[in-house]
């Protein structure tokens, strides 16, 4: 049996944060009633030229710095026929030979810990089409030029990936970064990330490329890693079989879990690239580069080791707080906040507040709690005023809306119990009620400890302090 090794390299297509389109002042809002966002230029009315957004080349140059690539202080853009009903003009304003972005790179980490360094081609500025619409109009297609025209940056990778699971922990790696950036809200559901999978298999040990079939938009990290599976044993299973790959566009149809062709594969012949006569050349100084590396946020991988060496985190904990810029920053306001240590707050972060996000289906942007109610209510838990397990009751009163951590420990009468004399005679009641498990505990049956520690908090209500209690207890089984 031949051992096959698989190719793929990704081109994302990441919808810019502008107010405005890529080459008029026509609004990007998402979710506007259809066709009410087409300007004269889109609708390609006689006499209209583009003006490019300064916004979106500042962006297109503020990824670049952030995958440490070289920027071309001087770029192109170039006319992309398109005979498709989504772009009325007939061509796509496009970047083919000189891109904004040249040569840069991502570190991407996989399950097993290893960094892997995933080349980035380029990435190049251009508009997006409008949207088919077939549902709705028995016989016919309807055509919203509402997108048409938004600014997108075409990241597109060097084909160093060897499997869906590489390929998503890129994906999710260069969204955690576009976010951060702010140049992108990286909202999938809305179509602002999208992913054009190139895959390809060939030969274990071959250093030539087998025939890519590109699998078109697909958006969701799920759905992106199912596709690629499936075309990747697609092919294999084809050569094997003694057929040929074709170049070619595929569909992913989520509901049969396949790949479906769409059309051939176009080259740059097939779009006839040529510069766009109503454009000249972008051209821009040092000091351009230099006033927008100034605006650049602390990137993922630097917050991470920082969190590593500031907060004595591990490497995970490190990297899950660090996956987005606003996760990032709660944490931080309650370590601040609570004064604690950063190992339990990340611990509540992650643990308690991580389950009611995706409970509740919420991003870290829209928190049931506050980040410094948050930090208080851990601040309850250091200076004792409440036990571990009573501030877990108290935070999912907080989520419910009963108020903030002191109001409700005070209204539900939570407050830890440090009193030694109450303790004792907890204890004692446990102990004159349970002869057998204290004779099992002296006799050697050290286990029987936890059993008698859960009668005493039930005691209690849950309120005794868990430290002076073991003292407590343990005091008098050794008596």
């Amino acid at each position: 049996m031949v051992e096959w090794e698989v190719v793929i390299g990704l081109e994302v297509h990441t919808q810019l944060a502008t107010k405005t389109k890529l080459f008029e002042g026509a609004p990007t809002a998402y979710g506007a009633e259809p066709n009410t966002q087409a300007g004269l230029l889109t609708l390609a009315m006689p006499g209209t030229l583009p003006v490019l957004n300064r916004e979106a080349v500042k962006m297109a140059v503020k990824f670049g710095l952030g995958v440490g690539a070289k920027i071309n202080a001087t770029s192109v853009f170039e006319r992309k026929n398109y005979f498709y009903p989504d772009l009325p003009k007939g061509y796509q304003i496009s970047q083919f030979y000189t891109p904004v972005v040249a040569e840069g790179y991502l570190d991407v980490i996989l399950d097993e810990g290893e960094v892997k360094r995933i080349g980035i081609t380029r990435a190049h500025l251009e508009e997006d089409a409008g949207k088919s619409l077939h549902e709705d109009f028995h016989g016919m297609t309807g055509i919203d030029l509402n997108r048409a025209g938004i600014p997108l940056l075409e990241i597109v990778s060097e084909p160093d990936l060897r499997s869906a699971k590489e390929a998503v922990a890129y994906l999710k790696t260069l969204h955690s970064l576009v976010r951060y950036l702010g140049i992108s809200d990286g909202n999938m559901q809305e179509g602002s990330f999208r992913c054009d999978a190139n895959v390809s298999v060939r030969p274990k040990g071959s250093d030539v490329l087998g025939t890519r079939a590109e699998i078109k938009n697909v958006n969701s990290f799920r759905f992106v890693e199912k596709a690629i599976n499936y075309e990747i044993q697609r092919q294999i299973a084809l050569i094997e079989e003694g057929g040929t790959v074709i170049q070619e566009t595929r569909l992913y149809d989520s509901d049969r879990d396949e790949t479906r062709s769409m059309r051939g594969k176009e080259g740059a012949n097939d779009y006839r690239y040529f510069p766009d006569p109503d454009l000249l050349p972008v051209v821009f100084d040092d000091s351009f580069v230099e006033e927008v590396r100034k605006t650049l946020p602390e990137l993922p991988a630097k917050k991470r080791e920082r969190f590593k060496e500031q907060y004595g985190l591990a490497d995970y904990d490190a990297a899950v707080l660090s996956t987005s810029r606003d996760l990032a920053d709660y944490f931080e306001e309650v370590v601040r906040v609570s004064a604690a240590s950063p190992k339990l707050c990340a611990n509540w972060v992650m643990v308690e507040l991580g389950a009611v996000l995706n409970k509740t289906n919420t991003d870290i942007t829209q928190p049931p709690v506050s980040a410094s109610a948050l930090g208080i209510l851990i601040q309850r838990v250091q200076d004792n005023t409440v036990s571990g397990k009573i501030a877990k009751t108290v935070f999912e009163a907080m989520v419910a809306g009963e108020g903030e951590a002191d109001d409700i420990i005070a209204k539900r009468g939570l407050r830890q119990v440090t009193d030694s004399a109450a303790i004792e005679r907890w204890v004692e009641e446990v102990l004159k009620a349970n002869p057998a498990q204290v004779e099992e505990y002296r006799s050697g049956k050290e286990r029987v400890f936890g059993f008698l520690v859960g009668q005493v908090m039930k005691a209690s209500k849950g309120q005794a302090n868990p430290q002076q209690l073991n003292e407590v207890l343990l005091k008098k089984l050794t008596q």
